[in-house]
């Protein structure tokens, strides 16, 4: 029997969390604020790509935790993820 994409995708993703989990919480929080903050000082283009990386990194998340959030956690996190693309389209193809 052929797994759903969803239990493919979190079986592929369980040693990403468990890596990710094993970090301490400041260095995994200093390392998307490392990556925030080259999306706000760097140039356009890999500001842009930073961003982006948040964009999959929040949407990764979201998508594993999608079943075991209430609605107000679900729209907030969607939220996030907009903004984050919405800013991630802007850096990357800034209007002239």
């Amino acid at each position: 029997m052929a797994l759903s994409f969803r239990s493919r995708v979190e079986h592929a993703s369980a040693p990403w969390v468990e890596r990710l989990n094993a970090l301490p919480r400041p260095v995994a929080l200093g390392a998307l604020v490392v990556v925030l903050a080259v999306g706000i000082l760097a140039p356009s283009p890999w500001s842009g790509v930073a961003f982006l990386l948040v964009t999959l990194f929040v949407g990764w998340l979201l998508f594993l935790t999608w079943e075991r959030l209430t609605l107000p956690e679900r729209l907030m996190r969607i939220a996030v993820l907009v903004l984050a693309l919405a800013v991630a389209i802007v850096e990357l193809f800034p209007r002239r």
